[in-house]
């Protein structure tokens, strides 16, 4: 692709480092962009550079926050007991869409998955291990997409936490195997928050 401009160019080629971007689809952004007034380009590079520099991890939950602590673990009509497993933001602002969770979450921040190099050492696992042996915790929801790499994930959690007599449930299969959570409807992945089985069970399936 021949560029007239070397800031075009340059601008389409960050552009196109974005997922699902290809530098077609990165040049007419880029395009769009400068058709627009010029004060809407510049709040939008100034959102993204106060993400960048602003943004905070939940120190609780590892949510992504304004502030410490994030609005659902500050909240007190939350019930903090009730901790819900998931990968990343998506899937707690999936959850919460559906009305039908009242606890807490805590975010892994990904899955473990040998092949792209990913263990349990890069997760937040040791804290929730923490976190329940402490005693704040009576129960754990698995909600981790029913993948290959999410049933790993969820397994080594529950051989960690043996010993500790933690209740362990994971949402109902009501979500396909090999679906991305993020993706269910709010009707079906409510049910299978609230129509969770017993995690020992869904080993023997």
């Amino acid at each position: 692709m021949d560029f007239s401009s070397k800031l075009l160019e340059q601008a389409v080629d960050e552009m196109s480092q974005l997922p699902g971007i290809g530098k077609r689809t990165a040049l007419r952004l880029v395009l769009h962009l400068l058709k627009q007034p010029e004060t809407q380009t510049q709040n939008l590079a100034s959102a993204l550079t106060k993400l960048r520099g602003e943004i905070k991890l939940c120190k609780n939950c590892f949510n992504i926050s304004d502030t410490e602590l994030c609005d659902i673990c500050a909240n007190p009509a939350r019930n903090e007991e009730l901790v819900c497993v998931v990968e990343d933001i998506r899937d707690v602002m999936a959850i919460e869409n559906t009305g039908q969770y009242r606890g807490h979450y805590h975010v892994l921040g990904g899955k473990i998955s040998p092949m792209d190099g990913v263990g349990p050492s890069q997760l937040n696992i040791h804290p929730l291990i923490e976190k329940v042996k402490a005693g704040k915790v009576e129960e754990i929801i698995f909600a981790l997409s029913s993948t290959l790499e999410g049933d790993t994930t969820n397994f080594y959690i529950f051989k960690q936490l043996e010993g500790t007599n933690i209740k362990t449930s994971t949402i109902a299969r009501g979500i396909s195997v090999g679906d991305e959570l993020e993706y269910a409807d709010e009707v079906t992945l409510g049910r299978s928050i609230a129509n969770r089985v017993p995690f020992e069970s869904s080993l023997k399936g």
